[in-house]
């Protein structure tokens, strides 16, 4: 039985490892994800110096989050994990589609896929609130081009057919996007029409 008591204490290690890293990506998260929200703020304030300041920031915290869970896979996706680099996403989205920008694909954000498609239906709408802000200050033209952006990435979106194992949970997000979709259009077309 002495196999059994070596090969205990190794798997206690290998765990207490495990353990370790899970507590800092667990911290490292939540500061990614504040980094996040104040990142889109600063977008929507069109504070754009310190988005970009913030969205740098928010990539080395995404970096750090990664690779300290990088060699746990039961870590690196798990659902606080995969939601951090989410936001990180949806940071960087948020800004490409609001400075009128090349989407940035999965692997330069350092993303799953899945996560990838997560944010940018979560980005897509964020954008309700860019768009209402443009309508209040008469800047039709510009919150005409970001529906059709929230109707370019729903169209997109709604195709991605498959399981919630294999989605990350996409089709609650689409169905969602819809609903926030059906009245930021409606509120464009009355502002449109009221402005006439």
């Amino acid at each position: 039985m002495d196999e059994l008591d070596d090969t205990a204490e190794a798997i206690r290690r290998h765990m207490e490892q495990v353990d370790g890293a899970r507590d800092l990506a667990y911290k490292r998260s939540r500061s990614l994800i504040a980094l996040c929200a104040r990142s889109i703020r600063a977008i929507h304030r069109e504070e754009w110096t310190a988005a970009e300041a913030l969205l740098a920031e928010a990539r080395a915290a995404t970096d750090d989050l990664v690779s300290g869970v990088r060699g746990y896979p039961e870590l690196y996706f798990a659902g606080y994990t995969q939601d951090a680099v989410k936001e990180f996403v949806e940071g960087n989205l948020v800004y490409a589609m609001v400075r009128n920008q090349p989407l940035p694909p999965p692997e330069a954000l350092g993303a799953e896929p899945n996560t990838w498609l997560n944010g940018l239906a979560v980005a897509a709408s964020e954008l309700r609130r860019r768009i209402l802000d443009l309508l209040r200050h008469g800047q039709t033209e510009e919150a005409e081009r970001l529906l059709d952006a929230m109707d370019h990435i729903y169209s997109t979106l709604v195709t991605f057919d498959f399981a919630d194992q294999i989605t990350g949970g996409l089709r609650r997000r689409t169905d969602a996007l819809r609903a926030v979709f059906e009245r930021t259009n409606g509120d464009v077309a009355n502002s449109i029409r009221s402005s006439r």
